[in-house]
């Protein structure tokens, strides 16, 4: 498995559920299509998943994970990842070159002021997939994780409005005032 198939699988998953607000439900489903795929295609999905992760390792993504869930630990803003890496690759690759295009979106802007968006389920993808179709989990080292040093010209209060509305002007505009 490539990008290219991971980000079809995805797809496919967000094609197949009823509510594409759902972001567990398209993990879910991403999950079983997954399963039924080959031990090395799910394993090199699990690397994918976590290049994606690092890909988007932002400070400006984690500023707009915490405008629109209110707040964003570690924890947090891996599971806010999740959540993007379920909108596709499309609201992915947008989001990541510029977190303020997060405010167009009909799901942000209608769960607007008080939205929560996670998905911690999808970062266990590939690990119930290989659990469900092998009958074991991941093998530990199948994949790394390399996190690029983050942008220290992010490095404010994200309690700072004034600072938020101006790096992220339309999130902020939605969720901030």
């Amino acid at each position: 498995m490539n990008r290219e198939q991971f980000w079809v699988l995805i797809e496919e998953a967000r094609e197949q559920v009823l509510d594409t607000r759902d972001a567990s439900g398209i993990a879910c489903r991403a999950s079983e299509l997954l399963a039924g795929r080959s031990s090395p295609e799910i394993t090199a999905a699990e690397q994918i998943l976590w290049d994606l992760m690092a890909d988007s390792y932002r400070n400006p993504l984690w500023a707009a994970a915490y405008v629109l869930n209110g707040g964003c630990s570690d924890d947090g803003f891996d599971y806010f990842r999740g959540w993007l890496i379920a909108q596709g690759r499309t609201v992915f690759e947008r989001a990541v070159a510029d977190a303020d295009t997060l405010a167009v979106l009909p799901d942000v802007r209608a769960a607007a002021p008080e939205g929560v968006f996670d998905c911690e389920e999808m970062l266990s993808i590939a690990w119930n997939a290989h659990r469900k179709a092998t009958g074991q989990g991941l093998p530990a080292d199948v994949f790394t994780i390399r996190y690029p040093d983050l942008d220290p010209a992010w490095d404010f209060d994200f309690d700072d409005r004034e600072e938020m509305a101006r790096r992220l002007p339309a999130l902020s505009a939605l969720y901030l005032y």
